[in-house]
Order: structure tokens, then C-alpha cells, then sequence
């Protein structure tokens, strides 16, 4: 029997809607250009657009499957969870059967199989465990990420390897995120936009419980579940790690919540919350990942072809108030530690307080948002959070009045063990 030969993906009716948008002149077109060639597009598109894609959650499935239906061929997905059950309803490469496998390799398959000529290339991991050279090869990385801190990362690592004078070193970001409803996409290019840092106090702080709540008057579901994980994990188990991924240790976290919360008549203590509150899941709905998705995918498409002006630089969607989306610039922040010239920050405190109670105001301060900070001052430690060593020969000061360790107009350099940057912050005596 003779081979059947494969259809020729490239041209005809596939991309028939797609070149009608290669056809049309954008921003960037001049009246004696060349009119745009559809398949020279898609040709750029497909030997140029190498693209990493963050996340394989609910976004990362919509803008995999986007990119693969738009002609990019070669992709990357980098992701360090495993498939729950939990994630059925809306991440729609997975199924019952992926339960327990790596997503972003389970993800790479399933669009292979379904988009010929597409490469993908998953990775099993942190975006933490590649360096630079690695993220130097993409022309464009795009974010599908629930993780704040993951964002602090990969942006101010993308802004370390840009050199002014190599334009080759540029590679711009495009960030999505949704929560409910609501959902954001933005464009990050460094040198020329605001970069994630920037923007840091427009997130809404977490509030904080008391321990003492946790221990004595829970009043929420959540206050049971967090006394689960923080107190009566640690005590039952002393050494044992919490393994927020082990559907076992879930469990436990969930039955052990669920017995306190009877004790104080309380209810609403679900296993899906015990997930949400432990591992700070963000409440999904699938049709806003797919509208935040195709917003950050027909952004690729502009940088990448310069069919159109991309967005300058942050849409906002409101799906609960109505289909809306307003777009506005988000401008450069002057002191930010990561693109900012002035990369020092200003911070009012009591002369009184204790180096303890400093660190705990810098935790809360909205535009530095630090979990576990380091504090030096002209290259002398006054307080190290690891190793060990340094710990031990440090903690002493957490004691110490900040007068006794520093003068009103003294710059702190704070360092935070999930961030490759320093923080100056400049202490100004109230």
C-alpha cells in the first residue's frame, strides 16, 4: 500500500483566516513598504517564534493550544506541578487517567498529538533551576502563573540579562493572571515598559491571622484549616515536611480541620478548601482563562509580526461587572529595585521599634512584599536568615532597638532567599 502523503499544513484552507489578518498594513507599516506577505509571516513565525510558555494550569492549556492553532512550532512549557483531579474542569488537555503525571510533559504530548508539525518541549521543574543562557534562547516568554513570587523571579531575571546595547538581549514578557472573573494581561519589555515590580502594591496584601486566633477562637473554616497545617501538623509529625501535592497528607490536613471546626460549631470546612487555603489556590473559571489566554497570545502574534500595535501595556478584564476590558500604561516606578534608576525606597519607622518589629513592617510594606528578608547595612550583616551560622551569630539584634544599630538616613540592603535582587531601603527615624 503507498504511504499517504501528509497535507501540506502550511498553506491552504487552514490558514485562510489567519492570512487575512497577515494581510492588513499595521502600526508599524509605512506607505513604501512591501505589503505583508502571509507566508512570509508564517514563515518568520515559524524558523524565528521560539516561545516559552510558564505555567501548564488552566491558562498555560489555553495558550499552549492558541500558539500551536496560530502557526508558532516550536515551544517550551516549563511547569513544576502535577495533574489533581481537582484540575479536570477547566485545564482540558488533562484527563482522569493523567491524575499523578508531570502537566507540562502530559500538555506537550496531548498538543503534539493533536497539531501537526508543532514541537514542544516540556520541563518538569522550577523556573528557578534554569539560569540565564537558558532563558536567553527565547524570542518571547509568556506567563500563565498563580504565583506571585514565581513572577518576581522570572521578571527581574529577564531584566538582569538585558543589555541597552545588545538589543538581542531584550526578551519581552507577556504576563496572565486571572482570579473569578477578573482577569489582567500585560506586556513587559525591558528598557522601554514598567516591569511586574513596578506594580507590586497593587496587589492586595494577605492579611495575616494571629496565632493566638489559630490556637484559642477560630472563627472560620479557614482558621481550622490553618491551625491544621501551622500548629498540629508540626506537633503530630515534629520532622516530617508537609507535602502540599500528597493527596495522603491533604487528607489528613482536611479531617483533622474538619473535627476542630465541630468542636467550635463551625462550618464550611470542605477538602477543596483545605486545598485552596494550604496551597493558596486562586478561585479559576475556565472561560476567563480562555479570554485572558487569547489576550496574551494575539499579543505574541504583534510582537512577533508587527501586523499590529501591541498593547501599551496593561489590560484589565472585569468580568463581573460585565464583558469590560480597560487598557492603560502603567508607568515606570522611580524607586524600583528592578528597572527603577533610583533603586532605593524610603521606609518611616519608630526609633523604638526592635529590628524584629522592622522586618515585620517590611514584610507588610506593600511595594517590597519580602516572606524571609536578610538585613545588611555597608556590607555588614545585622541579621542573616540562613545558614545556620549566620543565623545564630545574628539573631541577637532581632532584639535590638533600631537606634542602636542605625542612624535616621541609613540605607538597608534586604534580601529575600525567593528573589535574585536586593531591596535599598533607605530608614528614615519618625
Amino acid at each position: 500500500m503507498a504511504a499517504v502523503e501528509a497535507p501540506d499544513y502550511a498553506s491552504g484552507p487552514r490558514w485562510r483566516d489567519l492570512n487575512r489578518i497577515f494581510q492588513r498594513e499595521g502600526g508599524f507599516h509605512k506607505d513604501d513598504d512591501e505589503p505583508y506577505n502571509p507566508e512570509a509571516q508564517r514563515e518568520f513565525i515559524k524558523n524565528k517564534g521560539k516561545i516559552l510558555v510558564i505555567g501548564a494550569g488552566g491558562l498555560g492549556c489555553e495558550i499552549l493550544k492558541n500558539l500551536a492553532l496560530s502557526g508558532f512550532t516550536d515551544i517550551h512549557v516549563i511547569d513544576m506541578d502535577t495533574i489533581d483531579i481537582s484540575n479536570l474542569n477547566r485545564q482540558f488537555l488533562f484527563r482522569a487517567s493523567d491524575v499523578g503525571k508531570p502537566k507540562a510533559s502530559v500538555a506537550a504530548s496531548f498538543i503534539m498529538s493533536r497539531v501537526p508539525g508543532v514541537t514542544i518541549t516540556p520541563h518538569y521543574g522550577a523556573i528557578q533551576d534554569k539560569d540565564t543562557s537558558y532563558y536567553s534562547q527565547f524570542t518571547l516568554i509568556i506567563c500563565g502563573l498563580d504565583s506571585v513570587e514565581a513572577r518576581r523571579w522570572i521578571n527581574a531575571t529577564l531584566f538582569s540579562m538585558s543589555d541597552p546595547n545588545e538589543p538581542d538581549t531584550f526578551v519581552p514578557l507577556i504576563d496572565g493572571g486571572t482570579e473569578g472573573f477578573k482577569g489582567q494581561s500585560r506586556i513587559i519589555i525591558p528598557g522601554l515598559s514598567s516591569c511586574y515590580e513596578c506594580s507590586l502594591d497593587m496587589l492586595t496584601p494577605q492579611t495575616a491571622v494571629p496565632i493566638c486566633t489559630l490556637a484559642s477562637i477560630p472563627r472560620q473554616p479557614a482558621h481550622c484549616i490553618e491551625w491544621a497545617s501551622l500548629l498540629e501538623w508540626p506537633r503530630v509529625f515534629e520532622d516530617k515536611k508537609l507535602d502540599t501535592d500528597d493527596p495522603e497528607h491533604i487528607s489528613w490536613l482536611y479531617e483533622t480541620a474538619l473535627q476542630r471546626a465541630r468542636e467550635f460549631n463551625i462550618t464550611g470546612v470542605t477538602y477543596q478548601l483545605t486545598q485552596g487555603v494550604v496551597k493558596n489556590i486562586i478561585p479559576a473559571i475556565a472561560s476567563t482563562n480562555a479570554i485572558i489566554a487569547a489576550s496574551c497570545c494575539n499579543e505574541a502574534l504583534k510582537l512577533m509580526t508587527n501586523m499590529h500595535n501591541y498593547i501599551d501595556n496593561y489590560m484589565m478584564y472585569t468580568g463581573d461587572e460585565g464583558v469590560y476590558t480597560h487598557t492603560f500604561q502603567h508607568e515606570k516606578k522611580e524607586g524600583c529595585p528592578v528597572c527603577g534608576e533610583k533603586k532605593t525606597t524610603m521606609m518611616e519607622v519608630e526609633a523604638e521599634w526592635t529590628l524584629q518589629e522592622l522586618i515585620d513592617k517590611l514584610k507588610e510594606k506593600p511595594d517590597v512584599q519580602l516572606k524571609r528578608p536578610t538585613i545588611t547595612k555597608n556590607g555588614k550583616g545585622l541579621f542573616y536568615q540562613a545558614p545556620v551560622q549566620l543565623f545564630e551569630s545574628t539573631k541577637a539584634n532581632l532584639e535590638k532597638k533600631v537606634n542602636e544599630l542605625m542612624q535616621s538616613g541609613d540605607v538597608i540592603d534586604v534580601t529575600d532567599p525567593g528573589l535574585p535582587f536586593s531591596v535599598s531601603v533607605e530608614i528614615i527615624f519618625k
